[in-house]
C-alpha cells in the first residue's frame, strides 16, 4: 500500500488506535482500511519482535473481535499482515477485551502479544484497535511506535508463511470466573451452584457480553431470564452499548425492575466497563460502584488505597476515607493514567489494590491490574451471593455513602485551534479568581485542572475545571449539596468566563 497517504498520527487515540472503518456518515471518511490494519498487524509484529528479542516465527499472537460490523473485515486483514511476517495466529473471534489480555498469560495459550478490535462503545462505522503484552495494555508511547513502523513499511516477508489456528478462548476466560465465583463464595450446601435462587438479567447492548449469560452466570445457577440485547449486532438497534449512557442505564434499570430481579448487569461493547443494578431498580455505577468495590476491596486490605480519576464526589471520599479506613487518591482523567497511578503507588510501597474512573473502567491488583468490566461485575457477584445468606442487599454496604442533591457536567467548546494552550490560560486565570473569593477554596493536590470547593450555604458543593484529554473542550463537573446550588456556582462561573472570547458558553444556556 502506499502508506505516504495516510495519516497515520490521527489514528491514535491515547494507548489504542480508533478510525473510521465503513462508510455511512457523510462528514467521517473512512480511514482504517483493511489495507491500513493490515499495515497495523505488521507494525505490532515488529514492535513486539523488537521488544521481546523473538523472530516473527517465533511469536505467537492472539486476536479477537467485539460485534462490530467491519469486525471479521478488518480480522482478516490483521491476520494477513501478521501471516506474511511468519507470526502464528490464534484467532479468537468473538471476545472481549480483557480475554484478549488473558490470552497472554493463560496456560492454554501464553501468547507473546494480543490484539483486540474493538473502539468500545462508539458508533457503528468506527472500529479500532487494542494491543496487549503480558505486561498489560500498551501505553501511548507504545502505540506512537508501532504508527511508526506502519509508515515506514520496512518490513521483511518470510520464508514461510505463519500459521491461524481458530480457538474458542472465551471459553476458558469464563471457566476462569465462574471458578473464582465457586471458591470465593465457598457455599455450605451449593458449592458449584452459589448463585441458585438468585435472579440476574444482563444487557449486552448487542455487544460482546453475551457470553456472560450462559457461560458465568448459568452455570453458577443463576436464573437468567429477562436479560437483553444478547445477540451481537454491530448496528447497535436498541441504544448505545455504554454504562455512562443515560439511555442504556434505564434500559437495564427497567428490566431489573419488570422482572423483579435480585441485580441488572450491563457491559460496554468490549466488556472492559460494566455497571449494576438493585433489586430496586436504583443505579450501582459511578460513584455507588467505586464505593460497592472499595467496601470489598478495604475489607480484604485495611488502610489501602483507592486510586479514582479526578471527578469523583467529596462524599466519595468522605466515605471511603472515614467509613472504611482507607484512603482515597484522586488522580487524572482516563483509565490508563488511573491504572498506571495504582502501580506507581505500589512501586513506591503505598499499598494500593484497586484503580477505578467513574466510566466504569476499573482494575484490581489481584487481576493483573487490567480494566475488566466482567471481573468487577463476577466480585460483586461473590458478595451479592454471600450476603443472601445472611438476608442482605449490596446496597446495604453503601447505604452510608453520602450523594449529592445535584450534579452536572457541562462542556465548554474551545473555538481556537491551540485550544490546549487557551484551556490552561483559563484554568490558571480560574486558580486567581477562585483564590480570591472569601466562599471558594482551591482543593490542593489535584493533579487535573481546578477543583474548588464552594463553602457558601447556597451552594455548599465543588466544581473540576480540567482540560479534555482529546477534544477541544474544558468540561466543567459541579456537584452541590443544596438544591439549586449548581445553578447559583454556574452563574458565578459564566460570568467569569465572558471575558474569554473563543470560549462557548452556549452549554449554560441548557442548564
Amino acid at each position: 500500500m502506499n502508506v505516504s497517504v495516510v495519516n497515520w498520527k490521527v489514528l491514535q487515540n491515547g494507548s489504542d488506535i480508533r478510525g473510521v472503518a465503513l462508510p455511512g456518515i457523510p462528514t467521517e471518511v473512512v480511514n482504517l482500511t483493511p489495507a491500513v490494519v493490515t499495515q497495523l498487524g505488521k507494525g505490532f509484529t515488529a514492535w513486539l519482535s523488537q521488544r521481546l528479542q523473538k523472530s516473527p516465527e517465533n511469536l505467537t499472537i492472539t486476536l479477537g473481535r467485539d460485534s462490530r460490523l467491519s469486525g471479521e473485515t478488518l480480522t482478516q486483514a490483521a491476520i494477513a499482515g501478521m501471516t506474511e511476517l511468519g507470526v502464528n495466529v490464534i484467532q479468537v473471534g468473538l471476545a472481549s477485551t480483557p480475554a484478549m489480555f488473558m490470552s497472554t498469560v493463560h496456560p492454554v495459550t501464553q501468547a507473546d502479544g494480543a490484539i483486540m478490535l474493538t473502539a468500545s462503545h462508539l458508533p457503528f462505522n468506527r472500529n479500532g484497535l487494542k494491543f496487549f503484552t503480558a505486561q498489560g495494555g500498551l501505553d501511548k508511547a507504545d502505540i506512537t511506535a508501532i504508527l511508526e513502523l506502519a509508515a515506514q513499511d520496512e518490513f521483511s516477508s518470510s520464508n514461510q508463511t505463519g500459521s491461524v489456528e481458530n480457538l474458542d478462548f472465551m471459553g476458558y476466560y469464563a471457566a476462569g470466573l465462574v471458578d473464582f465465583v465457586r471458591k470465593s463464595v465457598n457455599h455450605p450446601e451449593q458449592y458449584d451452584q452459589p448463585l441458585q435462587g438468585l435472579k440476574i438479567v444482563v444487557d449486552a447492548g448487542n455487544g460482546a457480553g453475551g457470553f456472560y449469560v450462559d457461560r458465568v452466570l448459568q452455570p453458577l445457577g443463576a436464573n437468567t431470564s429477562g436479560s437483553q440485547f444478547l445477540e451481537p449486532d454491530g448496528n447497535f438497534p436498541n441504544h448505545i452499548p455504554n454504562p455512562e449512557n443515560a439511555e442504556a442505564m434505564a434500559a437495564i434499570c427497567q428490566a431489573v425492575i419488570a422482572n423483579q430481579a435480585d441485580l441488572g448487569i450491563i457491559f460496554d461493547t468490549d466488556v472492559d466497563r460494566g455497571a449494576a443494578v438493585d433489586a430496586q431498580g436504583q443505579a450501582l455505577n459511578r460513584n455507588r460502584l467505586i464505593a460497592l468495590l472499595a467496601t470489598v476491596i478495604l475489607r480484604d486490605y485495611p488502610g489501602s488505597t483507592i486510586v479514582t480519576d479526578s471527578i469523583t464526589s467529596t462524599g466519595l471520599t468522605a466515605f471511603i476515607e472515614q467509613t472504611l479506613g482507607g484512603h482515597h487518591h484522586r488522580f487524572k482523567r482516563g483509565y490508563k493514567n488511573v491504572i498506571n497511578e495504582a502501580i506507581r503507588l505500589n512501586q513506591t510501597g503505598q499499598d494500593c489494590h484497586l484503580a477505578i474512573e467513574t466510566s466504569g473502567h476499573g482494575a484490581i491488583k489481584e487481576n493483573y491490574f487490567l480494566d475488566d468490566g466482567a471481573y468487577l461485575v463476577t466480585k460483586l457477584l461473590v458478595e451479592l451471593a454471600k450476603l443472601k445468606q445472611t438476608g442482605q442487599s449490596l446496597t446495604d454496604l453503601i447505604t452510608t455513602l453520602p450523594e449529592p442533591k445535584e450534579s452536572q457536567e457541562f462542556r465548554i467548546a474551545i473555538r481556537t485551534p491551540d485550544f490546549k494552550t487557551y484551556g490552561n490560560q483559563v484554568i490558571t486565570a480560574l486558580e486567581t479568581f477562585a483564590n480570591n473569593q472569601p466562599d471558594w477554596h482551591v482543593v490542593p493536590n489535584n493533579y487535573e485542572g481546578i477543583r474548588v470547593n464552594c463553602t457558601a450555604a447556597t451552594e455548599q458543593g465543588w466544581f473540576l475545571l480540567r482540560l479534555s484529554l482529546h477534544d477541544p473542550v474544558i468540561p466543567l463537573n459541579i456537584e452541590a449539596d443544596v438544591t439549586g446550588g449548581i445553578t447559583l456556582i454556574a452563574e458565578r462561573l459564566q460570568r467569569f468566563f465572558e471575558p474569554f472570547s473563543e470560549l462557548d458558553l452556549s452549554t449554560f444556556d441548557q442548564h
